[in-house]
């Protein structure tokens, strides 16, 4: 498709559309809030709280290395507890930030204070290996039976008081909803194990990244792959402990980033510039393939009122990230977790096509994105821009002026805070 038409045409996506029309801006949270409140009076069994709960769980990085970790549990006994789960299947749904919001204010967050690597004694599946323990006993264990099922578990999970009514933001994890301190917690079922999951657990010295690589060959998503490692169910047996859920994610999205990475090396690139399109929850993301080795950046331009902002009055704050061929060596401080989350998804696609390209994603945080939802959407939004059909061009410099009249800053602006456009310039500057 030639830019023009693709520019001229991407708005009248019905998906898109559909997408924009279930994403109003809402403020109703407040009032489900109260609805939440007593949904709790009603399910709460005098100290106890007695149902399905999703596979999922929480860990705190407040006070590391004790941290709060908790089990996650939908307290509507009708309701389809996989789908309170962080998953792709959320943008596949049309889901919108209010939604989200209501899942997880639908979800208690029974917790305890835990050492990260704390020692205790007896287990089935574990073994005393000298500096830590790997617990299958007591709260601990059952969080992480949980966390490597492939579905839903029913627990009972006992209470000391009432929940705490409230929301936790985070700008890489989904938010967490109310909260209450828990005594303790039992299986009412046996939950059943994906043999490739048990296979990362038998093996004591399998490390970290290796066994994510492989679940993911296996056909295991991110999601489920930031689960079991928060869950401290991954990598050799004497380093296993739980990791926050912030980090984790992070760590799975930059694990099979290089996996990915690594198996484009040798690969072909792509023959011409093209350019993809996607928004979601008032983020809106334009991506850049062009010929040529291995690259990828990300800049953010991030409205005056939307969420993160942190000179809200100074009008868009731009921030990037960068990684040539070799990739990076050191953390990304500015695009934090959606660096990774976009890195990903630019990748699988390339993969999918058994190509390389250098690879620029501009995301436009709207006002419209009023609460952060997590990192989640970056990835989904990045992985279901590669829908359809691009716009190709002649040349990357092409390409990226098709858009430029698409963005909320001037090009200025984005030559001076992107590696990419900068590289481009200079070129044009030696002719």
């Amino acid at each position: 498709m030639r830019l023009d038409e693709f520019i001229e045409g991407y708005e009248r996506d019905e998906a898109a559309e559909k997408r924009r029309l279930a994403e109003e801006k809402s403020y109703a949270i407040t009032d489900h809030l109260e609805d939440v409140e007593r949904q709790f009076d009603e399910a709460l069994q005098g100290d106890a709280l007695f149902g399905s709960t999703a596979p999922e769980i929480f860990v705190g990085r407040s006070g590391y290395p004790n941290v709060s970790t908790g089990l996650l549990s939908p307290v509507d006994r009708d309701a389809a507890a996989e789908g309170y789960a962080t998953s792709g299947d959320w943008y596949s749904e049309g889901l919108g930030i209010e939604d989200v919001l209501q899942r997880r204010t639908g979800m208690l967050n029974s917790t305890r204070t835990t050492a990260v690597d704390a020692v205790q004694s007896g287990g089935r599946r574990g073994r005393d290996t000298g500096t830590a323990y790997d617990v299958w006993e007591g709260f601990v264990g059952v969080q992480r039976e949980v966390a490597i099922a492939d579905h839903p578990v029913d627990v009972e999970v006992g209470l000391d008081g009432k929940p705490d009514i409230d929301l936790s933001f985070d700008d890489v994890g989904t938010p967490t909803g109310p909260r209450a301190t828990a005594t303790g917690a039992d299986l009412a079922e046996n939950p059943h194990v994906p043999r490739a999951v048990e296979k990362t657990l038998e093996d004591d010295d399998w490390q970290a990244q290796g066994a994510m690589t492989y679940l993911y060959r296996r056909g295991f998503d991110v999601y489920d792959i930031n689960t079991i490692l928060s869950a401290g169910a991954l990598g050799q047996a004497s380093e296993r402990s739980l990791v926050p859920t912030r980090w984790s994610i992070t760590a799975v999205d930059d694990t099979v980033g290089q996996y990915l990475r690594g198996t484009l090396r040798n690969s072909d690139t792509i023959d011409k510039p093209e350019l993809w399109y996607n928004e979601y929850m008032g983020n809106r993301y334009w991506v850049l393939l062009s010929p040529g080795r291995w690259e990828f950046e990300l800049v953010e331009m991030k409205a005056p009122q939307s969420v993160w902002n942190p000179r809200p009055g100074t009008g868009y704050y731009m921030s990037s990230a960068y990684e040539g061929y070799e990739g990076r060596t050191g953390y990304v401080e500015e695009t934090a977790g959606a660096y990774y989350a976009a890195r990903l998804g630019a990748l699988e696609h390339l993969r999918d096509r058994g190509r390389q390209a250098k690879c620029l994603v501009l995301r436009e945080i709207t006002d419209e994105y009023w609460a952060p939802v997590g990192v989640w959407q970056v990835r989904e939004g990045v992985r279901n821009a590669f829908d359809g059909e691009p716009g190709v061009g002649q040349t990357f410099g092409e390409t990226l002026d098709a858009v430029a009249d698409q963005l909320p800053v001037p090009m200025g602006a984005l030559r001076r805070k992107s590696e990419l456009v900068a590289g481009l310039q200079s070129q044009l500057s030696d002719f």
